[in-house]
């Protein structure tokens, strides 16, 4: 959907941007706004599409017109490159799907069934990466191709670290800075947005400055929405799971820069108590006092402010628009 908004708004036509503020729509009906525009739902799982006779038929008339040049052919590429994101996306979150075998107890079921999950997993997400390479080939398009397939290399050395840092989750985590979280998010959330914008820039012919736009934009909104999704814990009014966090969040990190590692390391053995329990109300309660999640919605806003500059580039119209709603839908707080 990214990509076929951005060369949708390559195009002229009414709308343009306005200043980031707390208000706008939220995000299921940008969203549903944007679909309206590009003209298909963003999922690739729906099986009326996988099974509808028409589309196959349609698929059919593409496939003749492969090699004469046809203007139609750009959009059908660029609808494969949509589908290929997205498998790859399905894939890793697959693959992360997977249990630690080591850390069940026998109340959590069979382990004979726990492992046939982890099997079935396994073989699930590298059957949907293989097919996502497969179409990445039949798109006939090295730079597209370089461009995916390092965002998959990408994806992997992110969730590479993330798996190191997952057994530490309930106890003291590791001196990690502002900048070392956002270099792990680009990695494991940013790359793929990111890149597969890029490319299908490049599947429109566009120039390398509109590219460069186009990355800029998938990064920092990518950046945007795991900001948003890391302030729910700490912004979210009524709810009932107030204290599940990561202690690896944004305003978690943030939290331990402002006070320092000495103080936060007191605070989580005082969350821990005698038992070794984290008590994460406790510490909740601490992060939300101090300026980390302040800190993290400032962050959250000016990752927003850069994904719409980079839309400047791009001449008003719907599309435009519509990826301005999408940004906007992630910065807005209670």
């Amino acid at each position: 959907m990214w990509g076929a908004l951005l060369r949708r708004g390559g195009r002229g036509g009414g709308g343009g941007l306005r200043a980031l503020a707390a208000g706008g729509p939220p995000w299921s009906e940008v969203v549903s706004e944007a679909e309206k525009i590009v003209g298909y739902p963003t999922s690739f799982m729906s099986l009326r599409c996988l099974l509808s006779d028409e589309l196959s038929n349609i698929a059919m008339q593409v496939r003749k017109l492969a090699g004469t040049k046809h203007p139609l052919l750009d959009t059908a590429r660029q609808r494969s490159l949509a589908e290929i994101t997205e498998l790859i996306h399905t894939a890793f979150l697959v693959h992360r799907g997977i249990v630690n075998i080591r850390e069940l107890k026998a109340c959590d079921g069979p382990l004979k069934d726990m492992k046939f999950g982890n099997k079935m997993a396994v073989l699930s997400g590298d059957f949907l990466l293989a097919n996502a390479c497969t179409s990445l080939a039949q798109l006939q398009n090295t730079k597209v191709v370089e461009l995916i397939s390092s965002a998959i290399g990408d994806l992997v050395q992110g969730i590479y670290y993330e798996n190191s840092k997952s057994s530490e989750e309930s106890c003291l985590t590791d001196d990690i800075s502002i900048a070392a979280w956002k270099e792990q998010v680009f990695l494991s959330h940013s790359a793929l947005l990111a890149k597969s914008c890029q490319a299908a820039m490049e599947l429109a012919k566009h120039s390398t400055e509109i590219q460069e736009m186009a990355f800029q934009y998938g990064k920092h909104m990518s950046m945007t929405h795991k900001l948003h999704s890391d302030l729910q814990p700490f912004v979210k009014e009524n709810s009932s799971d107030t204290v599940a966090f990561s202690l690896n969040s944004a305003p978690a990190v943030l939290h331990q820069e402002f006070l320092g590692r000495e103080a936060w390391i007191k605070q989580i053995r005082e969350a821990q108590g005698k038992e070794n329990i984290m008590d994460y109300k406790k510490l909740w309660e601490a992060i939300k006092a101090g300026k980390g999640v302040t800190a993290a919605i400032d962050l959250c806003c000016c990752h927003g402010n850069s994904a719409l500059a980079a839309l400047d580039c791009f001449p008003p119209s719907e599309a435009r628009t519509a990826l301005a709603n999408i940004v906007y839908a992630v910065t807005r707080f209670p």
